[in-house]
C-alpha cells in the first residue's frame, strides 16, 4: 500500500508518481486561504475533473435499488479475509489490475480489523464493507483502474466529513489516490474522527487566514468555466504559462538575477517575479546598489526597461493605430481588441500576449465600476504600451529567456497598474521601487511580493550607466536625517523647504498691517504646513482716506511699508490694455476644456519664466489655473476673460518675477502696494495682476485717499478687506518713495495708543 507523504511544494500535488521527491499519496486537510492557496485549488479541482472525484457536501449512503443490485450481484456473504474480498472486488469492480485489487483489498480489510478492534459487532462490519462496496462502485469507479498509476487520481472533498466517508479515503489514499479536504468551518470536527491527525496532514502556510465568503468548489467551477471561456477568445492557450514568485527566495534583487536556467526545470512554465520593493534597507548604499544591479543586468545582456515616475501616455498617432469598432458588451470588446495583438516573431509568445491582457481585462471588468467604455480606453492603453515596448522587453524572445521590467516610484493611476499586471504574467520580471514610502502606488495585486524596509529616500531617477550620477554618503544622509528631526513639525524650517502653498486672506484691524507686515509669515495667524503644502496668511486690503487728515504722516507710514520684497504701483492704470504682450495672441491655445495646456506652454517660444526655479514656475501656473477655476475675475467663461488672464500672468514684469524667485513660503513674503489718487479707473488687466499676486502669497494692499471705488469693478465678490482709515482727499501728488525710509516710523504701541502723532 501507499504511504502518506508530506509535501515540499504545492506543485509536488501534480507530479507524476516516478517524479515526486518520495514515491507516496499526499492526503491534506486545508482550513486557511491565502492566494496560493486559491490558485493551487483551482489547478487541483481541474485535476480532478479530468482524473479524479470531486464531493460536494456528504457522499449519499447507498440507496435501496443499490443495496438490492449489490445483493443479486454478490449475495449477501462477508468474510473478514483479504483473499475473500480480493476475489468479491474482481467480480464487483472488473476494471481494476491485479495490483490495484490487492491494494484496494488489503486496506479495506485493516480498516474493518480496526473497527473491529474498537469493539464493533460483524454485523457493523458487514454493513460497512458493503458501504464501502456500494461507494466505490457508485461514486469512485472511475477512479478505482487509474490507482498508483503514474498520473496519480486526485479526490477533492468539501465540507466536515463522516466517520465512514474518512474511512472510504482512507482506503483509496493507501491503494494510490491524491486526497484534498476543504474544510470552510476548520478542524473542530475532523480532530474528533482522527484526534491524533494520523490519517492526512493539515497544511501550514504563512499569511493564512479565513475562507472568503461563498468560496468552494462552485466557486472554483464558475472560475474554471471563466477561464475556459477566456481561452476561447484567445482560441487555444499557449504551450507554456507563468510560475510567479513561487520558486523565489524573497531575497528581492538578488533573485531577479538568477538565470532563467536555475529557476525552476518544468517545462510548463517560465519563471518570473513580481516584486515591489518599499522604502530602503540603507540610505547611503541604495543608490549604489541599484546601479550595480543594473550594470548586472546589462551585462547578462537580458532585455531591460526602466520607467521612472510615470508610464507615458499614448501618444495620438499610437491610439489612432489601434482599430475599435462599436461594442455591445465587454465581452465583445475584449475579443475584438485583443486580435490586436499581434508578434510576428512567435506564435507562442503573442499566445501569451493575448492570454495576459484577456485575463487583467476580463478581472477588470467585473468590476462595477469599469463601464464599457472606460474598459475600451483601458484596453486601448495596453495595446499602446504593449506595441510600444514590446522590442525593449521582448525583440526575438525564445523560451525560457526573461526580460526585466522596472518602474521607479509610485503607479499613479489604474490603467498603469492594469498594464503592469499584463506584463506579469508574460516572460518579464516586474520590479517595482517605492524608496519614498509616503509615495502612493495604485498597484493592489494578490500574487504580489512586497518586501518593506524602515527607512525612506526620495530618488527621482534610476542611477543608470552612462548618465550623471549621485550618491550620498552616509554622512549626507545622516545630516538629511538630521534635518527630518530639526525641520519636521518644530517650528523650524529650512531655506526654501516646501514647495507648495496655498495662500489664506487674513481679516484685521487698519493698525495690524503695520504690524505684521514685516513678520515672517510662520509667526502670522493661521499659518501652517499639512502634507508638505505651507498655508500662507496674506493680507489683502484697501485703505480708504487719510486718518486725520494728515497727509504727510499718510505718506510716511505707507513708506515704512517700502521694503526690499515690495512692488509699488504709483501710476494708474499699471497695465493697459494695449501694451504690448506677446502671449496675448496664443493665450486661446494655451487653453482647452478648462485646463491649462502646461507642456505646451513651457515648450512655446513666447514663455519667458524658463529660468525660474522649477518649483515656482510650477507654483505660478497651479495659481493661474486656480484664478480661473475660482472665477475671481468677472467675465471669466462668459466673454473670454479667461485668456487676458492667461496673457496677463504670464507676461509679468522682471521685477515681480524676481521676487517670485527669492520668495520662501516660510518667511517673509513679497508684498504689492497700489497707490490710487485720482479718478483713473483701475483697468481689468491690474485686476487680474493684483488678484493673482495674493493666490501667490504677495501681500496685497490698495490705498485710495479719495475712497473711490477702483479694484471692486472686475471682481466678482468681495474679496478685499476695506478699511475707512480717515478723511477722503483728492488730487495728492505721489512720492517716488526711493529714498530710505525715515527714521519716523512708529511702533505698535504708539499705532495702537496713537501716540506721536
Amino acid at each position: 500500500m501507499f504511504k502518506h507523504r508530506r509535501l515540499q511544494n504545492l506543485d509536488d500535488y501534480f507530479a507524476a508518481l516516478d517524479q515526486r521527491p518520495e514515491r507516496g499519496i499526499y492526503f491534506y486537510r486545508i482550513n486557511g486561504y491565502n492566494e496560493k492557496i486559491r490558485i493551487f485549488l483551482g489547478r487541483y479541482y481541474e485535476a480532478a475533473g479530468k482524473n479524479g472525484v470531486i464531493i460536494e457536501g456528504r457522499i449519499p449512503n447507498p440507496e435501496e435499488k443499490q443495496l438490492h443490485y449489490y445483493e443479486e450481484i454478490m449475495g449477501r456473504e462477508f468474510r473478514m479475509d483479504a483473499g475473500f474480498i480480493e476475489k468479491s472486488l474482481r467480480k464487483w469492480l472488473p476494471r481494476m489490475n491485479e495490483e490495484q485489487r490487492g491494494r484496494v483489498a488489503s486496506s479495506i480489510c485493516d480498516t474493518l480489523s480496526d473497527m473491529q478492534k474498537s469493539g464493533k459487532n460483524v454485523n457493523i462490519l458487514k454493513n460497512a464493507y458493503i458501504k464501502f462496496m456500494c461507494w466505490l462502485y457508485y461514486r469512485f469507479e472511475r477512479i478505482v483502474n487509474r490507482l498508483g498509476e503514474k498520473e496519480i487520481p486526485k479526490i477533492l472533498y468539501e465540507g466536515a466529513v463522516s466517520a465512514y466517508e474518512l474511512k472510504v479515503l482512507d482506503i483509496l489514499a493507501k491503494a494510490g489516490s491524491d486526497i484534498i479536504l476543504l474544510q470552510q468551518e476548520g478542524d473542530q470536527n475532523y480532530l474528533k474522527l482522527d484526534p491524533a491527525g494520523t490519517l492526512s496532514c493539515i497544511l501550514k502556510m504563512p499569511d493564512m487566514e479565513s475562507f472568503p465568503e461563498g468560496f468552494g468548489i462552485r466557486y472554483l467551477h464558475r472560475e474554471l468555466e471563466k477561464r475556459w471561456s477566456r481561452e476561447k477568445l484567445y482560441g487555444g492557450g499557449p504551450s507554456v504559462t507563468n510560475c510567479t514568485n513561487a520558486w523565489i527566495e524573497g531575497k528581492g534583487l538578488e533573485d531577479i538575477l538568477k538565470e532563467s536556467s536555475k529557476r525552476g526545470t518544468d517545462s510548463r512554465f517560465f519563471y518570473n517575479c513580481f516584486i515591489r520593493i518599499n522604502g530602503v534597507e540603507d540610505k547611503a548604499a541604495y543608490l549604489n546598489e541599484l546601479y550595480q544591479f543594473q550594470l548586472k543586468l546589462v551585462n547578462s545582456k537580458r532585455k531591460l526597461l526602466i520607467l521612472e515616475g510615470e508610464i507615458p501616455c499614448p501618444t495620438m498617432e499610437e491610439i489612432k493605430a489601434v482599430s475599435r469598432k462599436n461594442y455591445r458588451d465587454q465581452e465583445q470588446m475584449i475579443s475584438d481588441l485583443s486580435g490586436e495583438i499581434h508578434y510576428t516573431a512567435g506564435a507562442e509568445l503573442e499566445k501569451l500576449m493575448r492570454k495576459a491582457f484577456i485575463e487583467v481585462l476580463s478581472e477588470a471588468s467585473e468590476r462595477s465600476e469599469e463601464n464599457l467604455n472606460r474598459l475600451t480606453n483601458h484596453a486601448v492603453y495596453l495595446l499602446c504600451w504593449l506595441r510600444r515596448y514590446t522590442p525593449e522587453l521582448f525583440g526575438s524572445w525564445k523560451y525560457p529567456e526573461t526580460g526585466c521590467f522596472i518602474y521607479l516610484g509610485g503607479l499613479k493611476n489604474g490603467k498603469e497598474a492594469m498594464f503592469v499586471k499584463l506584463l506579469s504574467r508574460l516572460p518579464v520580471d516586474v520590479l517595482l521601487l517605492k524608496p519614498d514610502r509616503d509615495a502612493v502606488c495604485s498597484l493592489e495585486d494578490h500574487g504580489l511580493y512586497e518586501i518593506n524596509y524602515e527607512q525612506s529616500l526620495t530618488v527621482r531617477h534610476f542611477p543608470k550607466e552612462g548618465q550623471d550620477i549621485r550618491m550620498g554618503t552616509a554622512a549626507y544622509h545622516a545630516e538629511r536625517e538630521l534635518d527630518e528631526v530639526m525641520y519636521q513639525d518644530s517650528g523650524i524650517y529650512r531655506n526654501q523647504q516646501y514647495d507648495r502653498a496655498v495662500s489664506v486672506s487674513l481679516q484685521t484691524m487698519y493698525e495690524e498691517i503695520f504690524i505684521l507686515w514685516n513678520q515672517e509669515i510662520k509667526y502670522r495667524p493661521n499659518f501652517a504646513v499639512t502634507n508638505g503644502v505651507v498655508s500662507i496668511p496674506v493680507i489683502f486690503a484697501k485703505v480708504s482716506g487719510i486718518k486725520d487728515g494728515q497727509i504727510n504722516q499718510y505718506w510716511t507710514d505707507i513708506h515704512t511699508l517700502v521694503t526690499a520684497d515690495t512692488f509699488v504701483i504709483r501710476q494708474v492704470p499699471h497695465i493697459n490694455p494695449t501694451d504690448p504682450n506677446p502671449v496675448k495672441a496664443h493665450a486661446a491655445e494655451f487653453f482647452k476644456n478648462r485646463k491649462l495646456q502646461k507642456a505646451k506652454i513651457r515648450a512655446h517660444a513666447c514663455y519667458s519664466y524658463g529660468f525660474l526655479r522649477e518649483e515656482i514656475q510650477e507654483h505660478i501656473l497651479e495659481k493661474l489655473q486656480l484664478l480661473i477655476d475660482q472665477r475671481l475675475i468677472r467675465g471669466t467663461f462668459e466673454n473670454g476673460a479667461e485668456y487676458t488672464i492667461i496673457s496677463v500672468v504670464l507676461n509679468l514684469e522682471k521685477e515681480i518675477l524676481r521676487l517670485l524667485q527669492r520668495f520662501d513660503f516660510t518667511k517673509k513674503n513679497p508684498k504689492l502696494i497700489y497707490i490710487h489718487t485720482t479718478e483713473a479707473m483701475i483697468s481689468l488687466e491690474d485686476s487680474i495682476l493684483t488678484a493673482f499676486l495674493s493666490l501667490a502669497g504677495f501681500d496685497v494692499v490698495f490705498f485710495v485717499p479719495t475712497g473711490y471705488q477702483c479694484i471692486e469693478k472686475y471682481f466678482n465678490r468681495e474679496i478685499v478687506e476695506e478699511h475707512q482709515a480717515g478723511e477722503y482727499l483728492y488730487d495728492l501728488q505721489v512720492p517716488s518713495f526711493k529714498a530710505a525710509p525715515p527714521n519716523t516710523r512708529r511702533s505698535w504701541r504708539e499705532i495702537i495708543f496713537k501716540r506721536g502723532n
